[in-house]
Parts: structure tokens; sequence; C-alpha cells
């Protein structure tokens, strides 16, 4: 509200709360920095989990950022952002949303203490820019090739990122299935790998051990047989996928049959049946016996595709249908009397099996499948949603590293390199924007830092030794968190992707940089009511993590 000659102009409607300047600045970083520092002790293999317990009373054990931050409840527009970048973390490159986030808060708390000595929001934005580029520079130069032969290099970083995650002893396992999954549906063109990580289904089954888990080459269906005279067990399987369902269609349009005696309804009933038959001829005829389909199937065509020995499946998902013709070669068909030999996938073994006392379908024995499924089995519900993410994430790192082709030492040994690296680029620039990238350098160690204080060792002591031993050339030095100390961690294989670096660095900076140019906030309700009440620090709050607001 302003006012002109003592007459009062609304300008804002009446109850609506406005934050200005530094006030609105430092209510945005408080909420950054509780976001990032709800999940930093999740971070590296001996970060701590969280139980998220929703208004249901469903529970959700975690240590994986991006799960956090979804189950939680975050209100305020700026945390949101926050959780935006953990959001587009996981679906870039699968992993390092927990690094995102807890760089994305240490640059805000940096910036806070630049701003706070009366440096412009601008000239801390412009460094931060700078930054960012020089990182991605550097990384460039720092990350070595990977090769896609080589299996092993694979494995080890598929470990790194399940490491932590309540996998334990099964993580060599799960690694190598991630491997394999991810090399059995990627595409290659123009000398380039593609993988679509959709084409890797995961379907979970509690019950067993983790060491149950297996890779099916095919795909597994969470249906049963339409009906029980159809074999459970067809080798050297040809099958059909029809995207229609395999009944008699009502007319279109409004119409009424007037059957005036006992002969003309059972002729009626008749040409339904052989409507049916014939539908069913046409499965038939084109050589399949095995069938697929996404909406209903008759009763009656149940019956004759039974007597057929053909083994029927109806109401499959749309994105199955998509993995079934990938896997084996199918043509999903439209309509049943276009359906031809050609259209045919063949499988060696199309099975119902009882799991966790359900029954499903399993297809399996496909040549070459560009689609595969990964059956996870735990003791618990909760072990088994664990395991999931955990596979998530070593599907993710590998299709990052294949694509990209390129890895970097993990450990916190790139963060230190990275932070070296800037502090004497910063020497090298003029003006207040070096202290912005003085900042930045220091809100990467972050990383190793916070891996220290997991081990239960000194970070500042950690820290110290890190940057001496860097200058010094020993640069794979990095934090064993294993062993609580300092070790080389390319003798301990510790790798990753460096696209995850990239990703996470360039989120974060970006998100920085978004919500330092924020000087005004503006709650209103829309409606001319009262807007809620600010909290101290801002506005709404985060509900879902007890005294986070």
């Amino acid at each position: 509200m302003t006012q002109l000659t003592g007459q009062p102009i609304l300008v804002l409607p009446e109850g609506a709360q406005r934050l200005l300047g530094r006030d609105a600045q430092r209510s945005n970083i408080a909420v950054a920095k509780a976001i990032a520092n709800a999940i930093r002790s999740t971070l590296g293999p001996k970060g701590m989990d969280k139980m998220l317990v929703d208004d249901l009373g469903d529970v959700v054990i975690t240590n994986d950022g991006a799960a956090i931050l979804n189950e939680m409840s975050v209100e305020h527009p700026a945390g949101k952002m926050m959780v935006e970048v953990a959001r587009t973390q996981d679906e870039e490159v699968g992993d390092g949303t927990t690094t995102a986030v807890v760089i994305a808060g240490e640059l805000l708390k940096n910036a806070e203490d630049l701003l706070e000595k009366k440096i412009h929001p601008s000239i801390v934005i412009r460094g931060y820019d700078m930054a960012a580029a020089k990182c991605l520079e550097a990384l460039e130069e720092k990350a070595e090739k990977v090769e896609f032969s080589d299996d092993k290099l694979l494995r080890q970083m598929a470990f790194v990122a399940m490491t932590g995650k309540g996998s334990g002893r099964a993580g060599g396992h799960f690694s190598e299935i991630a491997v394999k999954a991810v090399k059995q549906v990627a595409d290659h063109a123009d000398g380039k790998v593609s993988i679509d990580s959709d084409y890797i289904k995961l379907e979970k089954k509690q019950g067993g051990d983790l060491v149950d888990t297996s890779l099916i080459s095919g795909v597994v269906i969470d249906k049963e047989r339409v009906h029980p005279g159809m074999p459970k067990l067809t080798k050297n399987a040809r099958i059909a996928l029809l995207d229609s369902a395999l009944e008699v269609k009502s007319t279109e349009t409004d119409s009424a049959i007037q059957i005036t005696s006992p002969d003309q309804l059972q002729a009626f009933l008749a040409q339904e049946e052989n409507m049916l038959k014939e539908m069913v001829n046409e499965v038939v005829n084109s050589g399949a016996n095995v069938f697929f389909c996404q909406k209903g199937i008759d009763d009656m065509a149940q019956h004759f595709l039974a007597k057929a020995g053909v083994v029927a499946v109806r109401r499959v998902k749309k994105s199955d249908m998509e993995k079934l013709a990938r896997a084996t070669g199918a043509n999903v068909v439209t309509n049943i009397h276009d359906l031809s030999k050609d259209d045919l996938g063949k499988a060696g073994v199309v099975e119902e099996r009882k799991i966790a006392g359900e029954d499903m379908i399993f297809v399996e024995e496909c040549k070459d499948p560009k689609a595969v499924t990964i059956l996870v089995r735990g003791g618990t519900e909760h072990v088994v949603d664990e395991a999931e993410r955990a596979l998530v994430d070593a599907i993710g790192v590998v299709s990052s590293a294949l694509e990209d082709e390129k890895y970097v030492i993990g450990g916190g040994c790139i963060e230190v390199e990275l932070a070296l690296d800037l502090q004497d680029y910063a020497k090298t620039v003029g003006g207040r924007e070096q202290l912005a990238i003085s900042a930045f350098a220091n809100a990467l160690e972050v990383i190793p830092r916070t891996l220290a204080e997991s081990a239960g060792m000194d970070s500042i002591d950690t820290l110290v030794e890190l940057r001496a031993k860097h200058e010094k050339g020993k640069r794979d030095l990095g934090v064993d968190v294993m062993a609580a100390k300092t070790a080389g961690m390319s003798g301990l294989h510790v790798f990753e992707p460096a696209k995850i670096k990239k990703q996470a660095i360039t989120s974060a900076s970006e998100v920085a940089e978004m919500i330092l140019r924020i000087d005004d906030i503006i709650a209103s309700s829309g409606s001319g009511k009262a807007a809620p009440e600010m909290p101290p620090g801002g506005m709404g709050g985060m509900g879902g993590m007890p005294g986070m607001m």
C-alpha cells in the first residue's frame, strides 16, 4: 500500500504479506539450508537413515536424498526449489541427489556471509556462474574414459552408488545385475551409447533374501492365466500382442434387436459365439501359442483359447506391452484380423509361477532382449523398497557412465581437486567476484567434510590434510569412510561417473543463483482473504520433518 496526497491506494489485497530485500533473502536462504541439513547426514556409505511417517501412518525408511525430499511435505516456495534440484538430479543421472542439495545449501550459506559484508547479490551470482563454468571445464580435464567392455570398472561404480543403502552383503550381486541389465538394453548408434532405463523393469516381491534377487532375460508380468485349462508352461513360445479387446463390440449407434422366438435368440447367441471363435482362430492360425491382451478377453473366447492350448493373459499394462515387444521382437497389433506370423515374438519359456503367494507370468530366455526385468526379493517390505532404490541408483550410475563415457575419483577427492583449482582461479579474477569464486570453492569442500563427520573423524583436520596432500600432488587422496582415515581412492576402487558431478554442480549453482536473485516475497491468498501468517524467517513452513519450520 502506498499513499499519494493523503489518499491510500491499495496495491495488494487486504491481508497480503510481503518480505523485502535482506529479509526475503534471509528467509529463502534459511529454508534452503534447513532442507540441506535435513538430508546431509545421509551422505556416504555410513550415512544415517531417515524415517518418514505420513498422515496415514505409512512408514518409509531410507537414506536416499530424492526419496526423502519426495516424502517430505515442503510448503515454502524456496524449499520447493531445493526439492526440484533433487528431482532433476534423480531424473537426469539417477544418483547424487544428496550431493546436489547439500552443495546448494552450502553455496547459499556462504553467499549469506558475503551478503552480510555488503557485497551485492548480482556480484555473488556472477562469481558463482564463473566458478560453475570453471568447475565443468576442470571436470572434463580430470575425468578418465570408461570403455563399454570394462565390466569391472562399471561394477565398482555401481557398488559405490549402493554403499550404505541397505544392500549390505548383496552389494556385489546387485552391482553385477545392474551392469548386465543396462548393457542388455543399451542401443548403439553413430558410435554413441543410449540407454532408456524404462526398459529395465523392477518387480518387487516380499520374501526370500536380498541375494535371491535375479535378472530375468525377458519380462515378468504381475498377472495370471485367464483360464485354469491353459498350460502353465510353454516352451518355444510364439507370442502375439493385441492392444484392443478380444470381445464382440457393441454398435456405436443406439440400436435395438427385437427377438420374437427362442430360435431367433439361439441364432443370435450362436452368431456371437461364431464371431468370437473366428477371432480366436485368427490367433491360432497365426501360429501363436501365447497371447497377451492389453484389454479384456470375453469368457467364451477364453474357453476357445484354452481348448486350442493357447496361454492368454488379459489387461496387461501398456508399459508392459511395450517391454514385451522390445524383449520378444513381437509387433503390437490393434486389429486381431491383421495378426500374422510376422507379428509374433519369440521366447524360450513362458511360465506361470507362484512368487510370494501370487501368480506371475515369466517370459524369459529371449534372444538378445532389449527389455529385461529385475525381480527384487527381501525379507520385509521396507528391505525390498530400499533394495529397489539401491538398484535404481546403480542403474542410473552405470547408464550415466556409459552414455558420458567419463568417470572421476570419489570419496571427496574430486571436490578437493576442484576447490583447489577454483582458489587458484579466484586469484586471477579481479574485483569482488573473486570472493564469490572462493566461497564456491569452500562450498564444494562440504562433501569431504560431511564424509569425515559420518565416519567419526575430525572434519577440520581431515580437510587440512586433504588440501595439503593434494597440493603436493597426491591427487587421488580422499576420505576412506569405512576405515575412518584418508587414503588413496584409486586403490579402494571408489569411482563415480563424471556426469553425476557435472549435473550436481550445475543444478546446485543454478538454484543458488535463482534464490539469491529474489529480493521480494509477496504472500497473497489471491481471493481477497487474509494471507496465512508468516512464521519467523518467511512464508509457510516445512511439514513432515519435526522441528523444521
